[in-house]
């Protein structure tokens, strides 16, 4: 039987369930062994789900933590999806458990978004739409997701990455400790694509959230990433964006050409910005690598 925990004591930290880079994973990740992790905002162990008699998910684990960005990739019907329904309880695991502390508010971006373009409706009309916000609020989320200047405009006027900040402004407005993204750049070019990272990073940064996001942006992604899980129906490899480029399942799946050339892109990723836009030098080379 399925069941989704409530837990909020007992914390404790288990680095192997952060899914550090291994083998083929579907061995390795013994889910009857594996706790959950309570200093996480989600914690997922031995996640399995079918379709029509056919395995989707295969003993998934997952955990996120506070302002750390969790990016799922893998290839088109690897389950990433499917992952992020059974972690916010829209599907069910036909086994496994997903424990949601009480302390953990989601913010969720979905992957699609249809606009009625013959309803007249302004963003800051539907940001408030069912939720009991005040004006300033809505100002300020969309402030944080840069398109302030968007509040009095028609939403079927807006761009694909304006639409796509001002629905990450909306989740914002639930006030999340974790931001959940399906496919965030979907429709948005390629300098779009790194501006909505960096501004995702920028969030996470300001607010200390966590972020679980599912990409398909590989090049980008990998860089903005604290760490990446590689799926597809089963955990391939996990670990940090250096780590998972390397390895052989991820080459397997993307191609040889596409991990060596994700390495020169992370080799020269060298500075972040911050909830300004103004330009660092990169954390982790603050503090000599990542943790």
């Amino acid at each position: 039987m399925s069941e989704v925990h409530t837990h909020h004591d007992h914390h404790h930290s288990h680095p192997h369930a952060h899914g550090e880079a291994c083998g083929c994973g579907h061995p390795h990740d013994t889910p009857g062994n594996l706790p959950h992790d309570a200093s996480a905002l989600v914690s997922a162990r031995a996640l399995t789900f079918r379709r029509h008699g056919r395995s989707i998910l295969s003993n998934i684990n997952l955990d996120v933590h506070a302002r750390e960005i969790v990016t799922l990739i893998g290839p088109n019907g690897a389950g990433k999806t499917t992952l992020v329904k059974l972690i916010l309880g829209i599907e069910k695991p036909d086994s496994g458990q997903v424990v949601l502390p009480v302390s953990t508010r989601i913010g969720y971006v979905p992957q699609r978004f249809d606009i009625d373009r013959a309803m007249p409706m302004t963003v800051a009309r539907f940001l408030a739409l069912g939720l009991s916000v005040s004006n300033e609020a809505v100002l300020s989320a969309l402030r944080d997701s840069g398109v302030e200047r968007c509040a009095l405009q028609q939403l079927s006027h807006l761009s694909g990455g304006e639409t796509q900040r001002v629905l990450i402004a909306r989740a914002l407005l639930r006030n999340p400790n974790l931001l959940v993204l399906d496919e965030p750049a979907r429709g948005v070019d390629f300098v779009g694509e790194a501006d909505l990272y960096d501004l995702i990073g920028r969030i996470r940064d300001a607010r200390g959230l966590g972020v679980l996001l599912i990409s398909h942006d590989l090049h980008v992604v990998m860089a903005k990433s604290d760490r990446v899980i590689c799926l597809n129906g089963h955990v391939c490899c996990s670990g940090q964006p250096e780590t998972v480029a390397q390895h052989a399942e991820y080459a397997r799946l993307f191609g040889p050409k596409e991990a060596q050339t994700l390495g020169v892109y992370l080799h020269h990723h060298d500075h972040e910005h911050d909830i300004s836009g103004v330009p660092h030098p990169s954390h982790d080379l603050q503090r000599g690598g990542k943790q």
